[in-house]
C-alpha cells in the first residue's frame, strides 16, 4: 500500500474553473439509463450465458461508452453544438455505471428474487413456512406471512403468469417500498464515506484506479489526445474481436472452430492430497490482462502467487491428515476463508491508521472546529460526517422494526458498511480488481464464538433476508462505482458536488425502470426458466444454512478462530515487511483475496500480465510500457465491446451468445 501522506490540511492546489451538469447531459443519461438498465436485464436475466453488469466497470457501461465516443467523433464534424463536451461524457458515463450496478447483484438481481423465494421454494420437507413465516412483518415480503407455500403472487413470479393473469403490482408496492429505503439508507452511507475518504485515496495516497483508465483515455480523446488514432490500439482490440466473434459464430455454424478460454483443473487432480483442492479454475479474459498490465509488478505477483500459496494449504492440510471443513454458503475452505477474514480487519486498521490525519482534519472541519474549503467534494464534511452517523442508525431501526436484535445488526451492517466493502473499494482503487467477491459473512464472526442457533430463530430469518440482499454476492457493489466516478470527474473538469445529484438521479432512476424490468420480466418467462444463479441459486443458499441450524448448531470448530488469528498474525506480518522493506514483493491486500471468487477467476490473467510486464520492463524500459499501453487498452474495449454487441444481437435473434471469462 502507499503510504504517502500529505499534511492533510493543504488544501487543493489546482483551482482550475470546473463546470456543472448540463440540462442535455442529465436528460441523455437518464435515456442511457433506461438503455443500460435493458441491456443489463435481458443479457444477465433472460441470456444468462452473459454478464454485462456485475463488474465493477460493467462492460455494459463501457461498451455503450465506447460507441458513443466513437459517436460524438463523427458529430464533432458536423459542428460542436452537436457533439457532448467532455464534461456531459463524463457525467454519462457515471449514470451509466450507477444504473448497471443497480440492475445487476449491486441491488434488484437480489432483492426482488429474494422478497417471494421462501414462499415459493416453501414445501412439507424443509418446513419453512413454519420454521420462519412466523417471524416475517407483513410489510417485509409481498406474500402473506400467515398463508401457506406457494402463493400466487410467488408461482406467477418463478412460473409465470398463466392466460388472463396481471402483474400483481399492487401487492409489491410496500415491501419494495420499505426495502427500496433500506437500501438508499446503505447507499447514503457509501456516499458519506466515498466524500470522507476521496481525498486521502486520490490526492494523499494518489492510488491508481485502474478501472477508469480507458473511460479517462476515451475521455482524453474528445480532448485532441487521439487514443483512436493508435494502431496498437485497434491491434489489441482485434485479438477479442476476433476470438468472441468466431466463439459467437460457432453458436450458428458448429464448423467454425470455437476458442475456448476456461478450464477446470480439479478432474485431472484425482489424487490425494490434490483432489482436495478447493475449485481452482483457468479463465483467459483479455479484458482482465489489460487491467492488471496497468499494476505495479509487485502487486500483480502477489495476486496470483496468494491464489497459489491458497491452494498449496489445500494440499498440505490434506497430506496431514485434517479435517477440511467447508465455509457455509461460500463453499470454499473453512480455514483459508477465516485467515481472509482476519486479514480483512487487519487492513482496515491499517488503512485507518495510514489515513489518521486526514480523518481527524475532517473530523475537525465537520464539528466546525477548523475552517477549509470543502465546496469541491461531494459534499460538505459536516453532511458527510453526521450523514453517515444518521444513516446508520436509521439502518438499525430499521432492521429493529423488522425483528432482528441491536447486537446482530450492528454486527451484520457495520462489518458489511465499514469492513467488508471498505477493504472491495481498496481491491478495486489499488488493486483493479474486476469482481469485489468476499469469502465470509459476519455471521461467520459470530459462529467463532458461539452457536448459530443461539441467534433464536427470529435473527436467523432476518440474517437469511440479509445475507442475500448484501452479504451473499458483493458483485456490484456502488460504493467502488462512486470513487471510481469522483475520481474520473477530474477529467471532465466536472464539480464534484455536481455530482451527487447525477449519481441520484441515476439511482433513481435504474431502481424504478429497472425494478419495473425486474418484475415484469420473471412474470412473462417464469424466474425457473431464466438464469439460475439468480433465481435458483444465490436466493437460497442463507435460507438452507439458517434452516439447518434453527432445531441445533453442530459443535463449534476449533479451526475458525485459531485460522482467524493466523490471518491477523500473516497480515500483521506482510504489512510489517512491506513498511520497512522497499523490496518486499508480497502485498496484504492479495493475502486478504486469495480464496475469494474474484481471485478464482482471475489470477491466471494476473499472471499472463506479470509475465508480460516483467519481460517488457526487463527489455524494454518504461518507454516501451508506456508505447505498449494502447494495445492492452484495446483488449479491455474489445472484450467488453463484444459483450454488448452480442447481447444486442443475441435479443435481435434469439440466438445464443458466446460465453465470456468473468462468470
Amino acid at each position: 500500500m502507499n503510504e504517502v501522506q500529505k499534511h492533510p490540511e493543504s488544501q487543493n492546489a489546482n483551482n482550475a474553473f470546473r463546470c456543472g451538469i448540463s440540462v442535455r447531459a442529465i436528460f441523455i443519461g437518464l435515456l442511457l439509463v433506461a438503455v443500460v438498465s435493458l441491456v443489463v436485464s435481458y443479457a444477465e436475466l433472460v441470456i444468462g450465458r452473459i454478464q454485462v453488469g456485475f463488474l465493477q466497470m460493467p462492460p455494459a457501461a463501457i461498451g455503450i461508452f465506447f460507441f458513443l465516443v466513437v459517436l460524438n467523433k463523427g458529430l464533432r464534424r458536423l459542428g460542436q453544438r452537436f457533439s457532448l463536451s467532455s464534461s456531459e461524457l463524463v457525467t454519462l458515463y457515471c449514470m451509466m455505471i450507477a444504473a448497471a450496478m443497480i440492475c445487476s447483484r449491486g441491488v434488484l438481481e437480489k432483492v426482488i428474487p429474494l422478497l417471494v423465494t421462501s414462499n415459493y421454494y416453501a414445501n412439507a420437507t424443509n418446513k419453512w413456512s413454519e420454521i420462519f413465516y412466523p417471524y416475517l412483518k407483513k410489510w417485509v415480503v409481498p406474500f402473506d406471512p400467515s398463508g401457506g407455500p406457494k402463493q400466487d403472487v410467488s408461482v406467477g413470479f418463478f412460473e409465470g403468469l398463466r392466460a388472463g393473469e396481471r402483474i400483481p403490482w399492487g401487492v409489491w408496492v410496500v415491501p419494495l417500498a420499505v426495502w427500496g429505503l433500506l437500501v438508499l439508507l446503505v447507499v447514503f452511507a457509501f456516499l458519506c464515506i466515498a466524500t470522507i475518504i476521496r481525498r486521502q485515496w486520490v490526492d494523499n495516497e494518489k492510488l491508481s484506479f485502474p478501472l477508469v483508465q480507458p473511460a479517462l483515455e476515451l475521455i482524453r480523446e474528445d480532448q485532441g489526445k487521439s487514443l483512436l488514432r493508435n494502431r496498437l490500439f485497434w491491434g489489441g482490440m482485434s485479438i477479442p474481436v476476433l476470438v468472441f466473434g468466431f466463439n459467437g459464430l460457432h453458436n450458428w455454424f458448429p464448423n467454425i472452430p470455437e476458442v475456448s478460454l476456461q478450464l477446470l483443473l480439479n478432474p485431472y487432480l484425482v489424487n490425494p492430497p490434490w483432489s482436495e483442492i478447493y475449485c481452482w479454475w483457468i479463465y483467459f479474459s483479455f479484458a482482465a490482462i489489460g487491467f492488471f498490465f496497468l499494476l505495479p509488478c509487485d502487486l500483480l505477483f502477489s495476486l496470483w502467487f496468494f491464489a497459489l500459496f491458497a491452494r498449496w494449504q489445500d494440499v498440505i492440510a490434506a497430506s496431514f491428515g485434517m479435517d477440511i471443513e467447508r465455509m457455509p454458503v461460500y463453499g470454499t475452505h473453512l480455514f483459508v476463508a477465516y485467515q481472509t477474514a482476519g486479514a480483512y480487519f487487519v487492513l482496515v486498521v491499517y488503512l485507518i491508521y495510514v489515513a489518521w490525519p486526514h480523518l481527524r482534519w475532517v473530523w475537525r472541519v465537520a464539528i466546525g472546529a477548523e475552517k477549509a474549503d470543502d465546496s469541491n467534494e461531494l459534499m460538505p464534511y459536516r453532511i458527510a460526517v453526521f450523514g453517515l452517523f444518521v444513516s446508520f442508525a436509521l439502518i438499525l431501526v430499521w432492521c429493529r422494526l423488522a425483528g432482528m436484535s441491536l447486537g446482530l445488526v450492528l454486527l451484520e451492517f457495520g462489518v458489511f458498511i465499514f469492513v467488508i466493502a471498505l477493504v472491495m473499494a481498496r481491491s478495486t482503487a489499488e488493486a483493479g480488481m474486476l469482481m469485489t467477491e468476499t469469502s465470509f459473512r459476519p455471521a461467520d464472526l459470530y459462529r467463532m464464538f458461539l452457536p448459530v442457533h443461539a441467534m433464536g430463530p427470529a435473527n436467523m430469518t432476518m440474517l437469511a433476508f440479509f445475507d442475500v440482499a448484501f452479504l451473499r454476492d458483493q458483485r456490484g457493489l456502488l460504493f467502488t462505482g462512486f470513487l471510481d466516478g469522483l475520481k474520473i470527474s477530474d477529467a471532465g473538469n466536472v464539480r464534484r458536488r455536481a455530482f451527487l445529484g447525477v449519481f441520484c438521479l441515476a439511482i433513481l432512476g435504474a431502481l424504478v425502470f429497472g425494478g419495473c424490468l425486474h418484475l415484469i420480466i420473471p412474470y412473462s418467462r417464469g424466474g425457473i426458466t431464466l438464469y439460475q444463479a439468480v433465481y435458483q441459486g444465490h436466493n437460497l443458499a442463507p435460507f438452507r444454512e439458517f434452516e439447518s441450524h434453527m432445531g441445533g448448531s453442530p459443535p463449534l470448530s476449533w479451526q475458525a478462530p485459531v485460522f482467524f488469528g493466523v490471518g491477523i498474525v500473516v497480515t500483521m506480518f506482510l504489512a510489517y515487511m512491506r513498511a520497512l522493506f522497499y523490496w518486499w514483493p508480497l502485498h496484504p491486500l492479495a493475502y486478504a483475496l486469495c480464496v475469494s471468487w474474484t481471485i478464482s477467476v482471475f489470477w491466471f490473467s494476473a499472471l499472463v500480465a506479470w509475465l508480460i510486464k516483467v519481460l517488457l520492463l526487463r527489455y524494454g524500459g518504461m518507454k516501451f510500457y508506456v508505447r505498449a499501453r494502447p494495445w492492452f487498452l484495446g483488449m479491455i474495449l474489445g472484450e467488453f465491446g463484444m459483450a454488448v454487441l452480442w447481447t444486442v444481437i443475441s435479443a435481435l435473434t434469439g440466438c445464443p451468445t458466446p460465453e465470456f471469462p468473468w462468470p
